[in-house]
């Protein structure tokens, strides 16, 4: 305990101090700031398990506290100057603990758990090897899971950045804008995502527009879809959100842009099952591929054209599979529908 007490005693040969014996205390307030560290103790299986409330077997973890709190002692005295005794008082003290258990090694699952909570208690070291609480939160994303933020705004399929217009997103799946720090030249457009929010919802959207300066990993939602994972009103919230294929059995859809012919090609993939890494197009029967290149606003062009009215194109999804549609017409906003879709 840290307290100083100054005492200044009567002044002799003052008058005054012949009648009255004023005595008077000066107080200072000290605040002392105490951190401690808890060595690491372990977590048996039967608490990982009344943890995740599932019989995930694993070896033993183990839990990392740390625990800080602040000391504050006041030092009150009397103010009246005829005081015969002085009374010094203490305050209480108040001590802030928070306790924070995480996994190490050792697990057999793919999940992840961690919890987090704090209670306020003067047995701070009673909280080192403490299972959580049962209102401990569960966290189950993968380890490829992305985090970030998500709003929510209108929706765009028709105007969005991926320029799927006259595109209907299928049934059972939302939309949603993605930000333009993950854009990577509208490599991620059509592809799906399943986006967790705070209570462990999860919705599955296909990415249709961007979502310009909205930072790294941030979804500007649908409002349905934002509505399916927490209460509008929030505005914001956190999520993670992994690829996933959307789950569509029709096939994709080859369409291109107005003003396409001969001599300027621009055609874009639309109704894919999974995102698409390239598109080749080939004018000698499928012998030889030439690349196009993919624009921001995902069409794949060849500014030059490839000479012919119609020609087979070549599909290629970023997990390396291919689709071949032959006879493809290069007339300006036709659409060609191929015989079948990605399945992963």
């Amino acid at each position: 305990m840290k307290s100083v007490i100054f005492s200044l005693l009567p002044i002799v040969g003052l008058a005054v101090a012949e009648s009255i014996c004023t005595r008077q205390t000066v107080t200072k307030t000290a605040y002392e700031t105490v951190y401690e560290t808890v060595k690491a103790a372990d977590v048996t299986n039967k608490q990982v398990a009344d943890l995740t409330s599932k019989s995930a077997t694993c070896t033993s973890r183990s839990t990392v506290t740390t625990t800080s709190y602040e000391k504050v002692y006041v030092t009150v005295t009397p103010e009246a100057a005829a005081a015969a005794v002085d009374v010094t008082s203490t305050s209480s003290l108040h001590i802030y603990t928070t306790v924070t258990v995480r996994p190490s090694e050792g697990y057999s699952a793919s999940d992840s758990t961690s919890a987090i909570y704090s209670a306020k208690s003067p047995a701070a070291s009673t909280y080192a090897s403490a299972a959580p609480s049962a209102s401990a939160v569960v966290d189950t994303t993968s380890a490829n899971s992305k985090r970030g933020e998500a709003t929510f705004y209108g929706g765009n399929v028709s105007g969005g950045m991926c320029s799927f217009t006259g595109y209907t997103i299928p049934s059972g799946i939302y939309g949603t804008a993605l930000s333009d720090s993950n854009w990577g030249n509208a490599a991620n457009c059509g592809a799906c995502v399943s986006v967790t929010g705070p209570s462990g919802t999860k919705v599955t959207a296909m990415i249709v527009d961007q979502c310009p300066g909205c930072g790294t990993n941030h979804l500007d939602l649908f409002p349905d879809a934002f509505a399916k994972l927490a209460n509008p009103s929030a505005g914001i919230i956190d999520v993670s959100w992994d690829f996933v294929p959307c789950g569509i059995k029709t096939p994709i859809v080859l369409k291109n842009k107005e003003g396409t012919s001969k001599y300027w090609f621009s055609m874009q993939v639309m109704n894919s099952n999974v995102p698409v890494a390239k598109l080749e197009v080939s004018t000698d029967g499928g012998r030889t591929w030439q690349p196009t290149t993919r624009k921001d606003y995902n069409y794949f062009e060849n500014p030059a054209g490839f000479g012919t009215d119609s020609v087979d194109v070549k599909v290629t999804s970023k997990s390396g599979g291919s689709i071949v549609v032959k006879g493809v017409s290069i007339a300006a906003n036709s659409k060609k529908t191929a015989g079948s879709n990605f399945s992963s």
